[in-house]
């Protein structure tokens, strides 16, 4: 029996970077002799074990064989005949196939140290193509290593968009396509794994409604980047900058999925667009089984950004309207997270990047404002004297719009447009 460890922990310890989870592949056993020695049988599809005291994984080596479509479309040969290499050579990347032995001793058949110094993502064998989960672990690997300049081989780059053309990918099951997509929201670029995704053609199989906002303007006097596509991902990066909260980053990313659904002849103008976005959004989210929280702060954050960028020139009633849409006083943490996505909005956009964002301030002190009032003595006096429901309901309402115009006259705002064309955002 010989323990190696493998994949990431050996990239990241080459890399510098802290090791977050070890993994192990045992050479030359059985799973009689695992169980024997302690370890715990866990794998369902092929034998994994937890180590008796670390808990850490310890898989026997194995080969995979293509057997039918997908990311389970595999048969799994594991034996103590399977020798390390062959292990390694089932693996995605070369810089994912390297092990290290028990006395440090690098095992490196496939070039990964090579390619990790040139900053390449480079498949391993041909093998590759025969699970489409790769063609997106390559676009959140792009998007994690980005800022140190690691590209896509050109060979790989062209591998995924044969898989793409051959309708591999239409074979992902949601859990797993959203399972990467939540990966690369938590990493330092998140945009190029949306613009590797597109690349190789992916982006248009896997996230229609993403891929149609390219090629579609924008008032170039409000975005000088004109491109919507382009300006998603420049509101991503800018969610990246004031959030690592990955629904933050979500919701900011598809704020404006309906410009995907402007009429031609309408551009470069999206009257309407809030509303396209949140069926745009709620079909998406329902497609690939998205969490609830991630959901729920995307449409809130489609429905509303526009009235919060207008917030100096929103009357007290439309203010507490908003509030009231976000649901801000039974969760005020959504709320500040539609804040910090309205803000990437508004710095995503060429030249604005930097821009400061009073309007979150306003509605912040609105917010404050509002709640307040179920504090005070009006409502107070109200409860004691026994109303309730619709009743004590309205004159809440009264109080909070009352102490948003107070509020509003501290900051010396006043109205600039109508309730009407507020309605009609």
């Amino acid at each position: 029996m010989e323990i190696y460890l493998v994949g990431g922990a050996v990239r990241d310890r080459l890399l510098g970077l802290e090791v977050k989870d070890r993994d192990y592949v045992v050479v030359g056993a059985t799973p009689e002799e695992m169980t024997t020695q302690g370890f715990r049988p866990v794998g369902a599809d092929f034998p994994v074990f937890l180590h008796p005291q670390t808990k850490e994984e310890y898989a026997l080596a194995r080969t995979e064989r293509k057997s039918g479509h997908g990311y389970k479309g595999f048969t799994i040969y594991a034996a103590p005949d399977v020798t390390l290499e062959e292990d390694l050579r089932r693996r995605d990347l070369t810089i994912n196939a390297m092990a290290q032995s028990e006395d440090g001793t690098i095992i490196d058949p496939f070039g990964g140290q090579e390619d990790l110094s040139n900053g390449v993502l480079r498949h391993v064998s041909p093998a590759f193509a025969e699970d489409p989960v790769r063609v997106l672990r390559v676009a959140r690997f792009a998007a994690r290593y980005a800022k140190w300049g690691f590209r896509t081989a050109h060979g790989t780059h062209a591998l995924m968009k044969r898989m793409v053309e051959g309708g591999e990918v239409d074979h992902l099951v949601a859990e797993r396509v959203w399972a990467e997509l939540q990966a690369a929201l938590e990493e330092d670029r998140p945009s190029v794994f949306f613009k590797v995704l597109r690349g190789c053609g992916a982006l248009a199989r896997l996230f229609p409604e993403i891929d149609a906002l390219y090629g579609v303007p924008q008032p170039q006097a409000h975005h000088p980047e004109v491109d919507t596509g382009v300006h998603s991902m420049l509101v991503l990066d800018q969610a990246v900058r004031l959030s690592k909260d990955p629904r933050v980053r979500f919701a900011a990313l598809l704020h404006d999925l309906g410009k995907g659904e402007t009429p031609e002849e309408d551009w470069p103008q999206h009257v309407g667009h809030e509303e396209r976005s949140v069926g745009l959004i709620k079909n998406l989210c329902e497609r690939l089984r998205l969490p609830n929280d991630y959901r729920d702060l995307a449409l809130v954050t489609a429905r509303y950004h526009g009235y919060c960028h207008r917030a100096a020139e929103l009357r007290p009633a439309t203010l507490l309207k908003v509030l009231e849409g976000v649901d801000a006083f039974r969760k005020p943490g959504r709320f500040e997270q539609f804040l910090l996505a309205c803000e990437a909005d508004a710095r995503g956009r060429t030249g604005y990047e930097d821009q400061p964002y009073p309007q979150a301030g306003i509605f912040r002190q609105a917010f404050a404002a509002a709640a307040a009032v179920e504090q005070g003595a009006v409502v107070q006096d109200l409860i004691a004297a026994g109303r309730t429901g619709a009743e004590l309901g309205a004159r809440i309402r009264e109080q909070r719009i009352m102490a948003i115009r107070a509020m509003q006259k501290d900051l010396q705002s006043e109205p600039l447009i109508s309730e009407q064309h507020e309605e009609r955002g």
